[in-house]
């Protein structure tokens, strides 16, 4: 080998950011991830896809280990998920999630919201801390809602507030988990806006989403999830457009055509 493709072999390694290797999850006897191989570059939007059930929302929680696996390894930026401990609230600071429900702190504003972590976790200045959340309010759009309280707001906006808190640190993946299927459908656009920027902007992201206009348009590759495996991956023009299996063809059947 040449030290040219040694070094191409290098990159493309460091490129990996998120790398899952035969993953095996099992809930009771209900086997939800069937030996999963993935691997996420950086700047790369994942779009997982899939029936209820397939277990898409199981695979992006374990990928900051909200789920344990049975077997098989996850790493995130050449380093293996950690158990417990600091390690792991300090991976879960690297790799950014929101949630289908905001989550967020009822009792707190909502910059309070997203400087939260900035200090706790990070160890940020609490002015600096201030400053980068009102710029990422304003960011995603609902700078002019810092001084309210979650319930203040529209799900649409609180979404948005969610999105903020998780840019707030710094993360190296954002993981979404049906991150609009609880918002009423005007508000929907707003936080699909705001995720095609960050898109755009090279954020790395894993979505797993019932949005198919979102994975035609900011998706660099679908991820078709059925019955806990993968079953196929393609560019969104590829998938929709000549999907391979015939689970993909009779799922675009049912969803495409209502």
């Amino acid at each position: 080998m040449t030290e040219v493709s040694v070094a191409k072999e290098d990159k493309a390694a460091t490129d990996e950011l998120v790398v899952l290797k035969s993953v095996n999850k099992h809930f009771g006897a209900l086997h939800v991830l069937q030996d999963i191989d993935l691997t996420i570059t950086r700047g790369e939007v994942v779009v997982v896809i899939g029936p209820s059930g397939s277990g898409k929302s199981t695979l992006c929680r374990t990928i900051n280990r909200l789920e344990t696996v049975d077997s098989g390894s996850i790493a995130i930026d050449g380093k293996p998920l950690p158990a417990e401990g600091k390690e792991l609230a300090r991976l879960r600071a690297d790799v950014g999630m929101v949630f289908q429900s905001f989550n967020l702190f009822a009792h707190k504003t909502v910059l309070e919201n997203v400087t939260l972590g900035q200090v706790k976790v990070r160890k940020a200045d609490g002015k600096k801390a201030e400053e980068k959340a009102r710029a990422l309010l304003d960011r995603v759009g609902v700078g002019a809602q810092a001084d309210k309280y979650p319930a203040q707001l529209s799900g649409g906006q609180q979404q948005r507030v969610a999105i903020a808190r998780a840019l707030a640190m710094d993360p190296k993946v954002m993981l979404f988990d049906e991150p609009t299927s609880a918002l009423d459908p005007e508000m929907i656009n707003e936080v699909l806006e705001v995720m095609k920027q960050l898109a755009r902007d090279g954020m790395t992201m894993v979505v797993v989403t019932h949005e198919m206009g979102f994975a035609r348009s900011a998706a660099n590759r679908v991820v078709f999830m059925a019955d806990g495996r993968i079953v196929e991956e393609a560019t969104p023009d590829q998938f929709f457009s000549n999907p391979r299996s015939d689970r993909a063809k009779d799922f675009l059947s049912k969803i495409l055509h209502h």
